[in-house]
């Protein structure tokens, strides 16, 4: 496909995914916040309008559009103020499929990607745990060969689509004195005796990405749900780290951009001391900065799309793109929230909800400091 093609093929997904939002997102969004979810059948409309997983080959009922489309998506989502509903379609959509894809057997692909194409399955991924977040090598989720099956037993937390979950991706010790090369991948049946799903976890932001802790009493799951290789998960994280992170960045640059539009309308309608507040250097400068700060920020974003796309995105890369993105994001939307003035501490104000559903970015799919220690380790080895 050439530049003027694949840009074209972007351009009319564009305007179907923004009427979409437009008729089927926006006239609901403001109470699916105050219920803290979105209802289930939201993913069976949006695999209807052929929103889901739409970078999949199309044997699986999929567009077979390009990654950029599924990244545009994800774009809009978050410029938009759906930061929420944001965060569950780039699990699903751009962490989910694509490790089944990538690590799948033909007959788990054929299983779960056509559903997940329709949104008759929801897909979640279960790394975190109460003890063990960014240390794996902590995980205390056990999977223990019996026979032809593994039993599986442990919990999970912090687990986005939790709720709404019909597969899952669960991250166990099948070596537990092999610390993180003694982690494996299954691929779970959320319907199977022994899965369980907690309360939804309330959270101060995106609300409308339903959280929850999961638990697996001797779940059972037959041999042929491991994905990819045994004690290869770890592994297989590591490979699949730069598509996640990389979603994470198009999340904070476009939740960056939405709150600056919000900012530069409000600014040019509030008036102070007889003139819009737009009139003011304070405001001019900041506004400046922030637009500065995006335009970088987009910079290294399309530089590591691109990379993704030649297969040369490093580890290291996808660190600090999600450092400098997601950090820039918590700058930028509170400045935008600080040109509000009081207004902008209500609910009433969209801005707020860009603040609270900012203040994540920086803590999961990796914290900062995690970042800051893969990109130390790049300069100064271990």
């Amino acid at each position: 496909m050439t530049a003027a093609e694949n840009f074209e093929e972007l351009e009319l997904f564009r305007d179907m995914v923004l009427r979409f939002f437009e008729q089927e997102v926006e006239p609901h969004f403001e109470q699916w916040e105050k219920d803290h979810m979105v209802p289930r059948e939201l993913w069976n409309t949006m695999g209807a309008a052929g929103l889901l997983c739409v970078d999949m080959p199309e044997q699986y009922g999929s567009a077979g559009a390009s990654f950029e489309v599924n990244q545009m998506i994800e774009w809009e989502l978050s410029r938009l103020g759906y930061g929420g509903l944001g965060s569950g379609y780039n699990i699903h959509a751009n962490i989910v499929a694509p490790y089944i894809f990538n690590l799948g057997t033909e007959s788990q692909k054929d299983e779960w990607l056509p559903k997940m194409v329709t949104g008759e399955a929801v897909g979640a991924i279960a790394m975190t745990e109460p003890g063990a977040g960014s240390d794996l090598a902590g995980m205390r989720t056990s999977a223990v060969r019996d026979g032809d099956d593994y039993i599986i037993n442990g919990s999970k937390v912090f687990i986005t689509n939790g709720i709404h979950a019909d597969v899952v991706i669960v991250c166990a010790k099948t070596d537990p004195n092999a610390g993180s090369k003694g982690i494996s991948l299954f691929l779970v049946d959320a319907s199977l005796p022994g899965f369980s799903k907690g309360q939804k976890i309330e959270k101060i932001g995106q609300h409308t990405s339903d959280t929850a802790e999961l638990f697996f009493d001797n779940l059972r799951v037959p041999a042929s749900a491991l994905l990819g290789g045994e004690n290869k998960g770890f592994v297989h994280l590591m490979e699949e780290l730069p598509r996640e992170r990389l979603g994470c960045a198009t999340q904070a640059v476009a939740q960056a951009q939405g709150a600056l539009d919000l900012a530069v309308a409000y600014v040019q309608e509030r008036k102070a001391f007889g003139q819009p507040i737009s009139q003011f250097q304070n405001t001019r400068f900041k506004l400046a900065e922030v637009k500065s700060d995006i335009a970088l920020s987009k910079a290294l974003l399309d530089q590591n799309m691109a990379k993704f796309k030649q297969g040369t995105m490093t580890v290291e890369d996808a660190a600090i793109l999600k450092l400098t993105t997601t950090e820039m994001q918590l700058r930028a939307v509170n400045e935008c929230l600080q040109l509000f003035g009081g207004y902008g501490y209500t609910t009433e104000y969209p801005i707020s909800r860009f603040y609270v559903d900012a203040r994540i970015q920086t803590i999961y799919a990796g914290t900062s400091e995690i970042m800051k220690e893969v990109i130390s380790r790049g300069i100064l080895g271990r």
